[in-house]
């Protein structure tokens, strides 16, 4: 079905403008603002900084003096690669840790294992597990990632749905406590991700995209389950810390996120892949920063150095207005927070030696 007025054309309810005989999509659509207003655009934080949120799948094999360099360009003082065991094979993490000290980069690379579901119906899982986690540790790993694929995709033998609180977990996370390393865990994606992919869901774009994205209450649970299983675990192991990636996915919701960091002590967040949310709420994220320096951390997520710019321009500046570098993400624009230069430390690396254990401190300021 096709309405034609003026200059616009709507196909199955697709806006197409029309312009010089080009049809415009809303993905295509991305003019450059004509606001005049200062500008302060970043390649380099103004301090060496902790990225605790990063996955470099290869490191048993790459060139890890190019990492470096790219590293220094940014200014990173310290990388953490979630990607410890890879597929979950001991070479892998073997690799890595024999890669790093190959080439002298022990202070600046620091890995974090990860642990495998598929036997958890094996009465011996959970003795199993810990016990790999305790050799991890004895080889150097600094800390356990867990994916979203707990809560999301990881089934028992009977097919269903493994919670993120399942009780056979319990004795991993009581362990991770007793060793004194930092548990940083993904649950669930983004609430509208489990919305109707319609004309109020801001995702609408990266949905239409990347379709396979698309969840449901029953594909696998709803987003409040998942989450609340998350909040649960927390709750039951005091003793151990966690570090909530992508905020939590409250980024967009930083009242109810203050009130999950007053009600669990033990977590701390990171801002991984939701820094759009923060850059379009300056001076409510600001405040936020300032009452809870103590509780954030630096991470990125994916590994492109030129998306770091945008982060440090939000963290650094007070510009106005500038884009971000994924439309599909955010086709709103950036502001900067304008951070004080302590909680700018904090965040870049303060909180992050306070709570990975063995980091090299003496590559960062006092």
């Amino acid at each position: 079905m096709k309405y034609i007025f003026s200059s616009i054309l709507i196909v199955h309810g697709v806006i197409l403008m029309a312009q010089n005989g080009h049809n415009l999509t809303f993905e295509e659509y991305n003019p450059p603002s004509t606001l005049v207003v200062p500008e302060h655009p970043l390649t380099r934080a103004k301090y060496p900084f902790i990225d605790v949120h990063n996955h470099q799948f290869g490191m048993p094999n790459q060139n890890l003096d190019k990492l470096a360099q790219d590293m220094d360009d940014l200014n990173m003082g310290i990388m953490v690669n979630l990607s410890g065991r890879g597929r979950g094979e001991t070479s892998h993490l073997d690799g890595a840790l024999d890669n790093i000290e190959r080439s002298n980069l022990e202070s600046r690379l620091v890995i974090f294992t990860n642990i495998s579901f598929a036997d958890i119906d094996n009465p011996d899982w959970a003795e199993n597990t810990v016990k790999q986690l305790e050799q991890d540790v004895q080889k150097g790993a600094r800390g356990l990632k867990i994916y979203k694929s707990l809560g999301l995709r990881n089934t028992d033998a009977n097919g269903k749905r493994i919670a993120v609180d399942d009780p056979r977990i319990d004795p991993v996370w009581e362990k991770c406590g007793a060793l004194g390393i930092p548990v940083l865990i993904h649950s669930a994606d983004p609430a509208p991700f489990w919305q109707d992919h319609d004309n109020n869901n801001e995702r609408w774009l990266e949905l239409k995209l990347r379709p396979n994205r698309k969840r449901s209450d029953e594909d696998p649970a709803p987003w409040e389950q998942i989450i609340k299983e998350q909040h649960h675990v927390f709750r039951n192991h005091p003793e151990t810390i966690f570090i909530n990636a992508h905020f939590g996915w409250y980024a967009n919701d930083l009242p109810q996120l203050s009130s999950l960091l007053d009600q669990y002590p033990n977590m701390m967040i990171e801002f991984g892949a939701v820094i759009a949310e923060l850059g379009r709420q300056p001076r409510q994220a600001r405040e936020f920063f300032i009452k809870y320096q103590d509780r954030i951390m630096f991470g990125k997520d994916s590994w492109h150095p030129e998306e770091y710019y945008t982060y440090f321009r939000v963290l650094e500046t007070a510009d106005e207005y500038f884009p971000y570098y994924k439309k599909y993400h955010a086709y709103w624009k950036m502001y900067g927070l304008d951070l004080p230069e302590e909680i700018l430390k904090k965040i870049y690396y303060k909180n992050a030696l306070r709570v990975i254990p063995n980091l090299d401190a003496s590559i960062f300021p006092e």
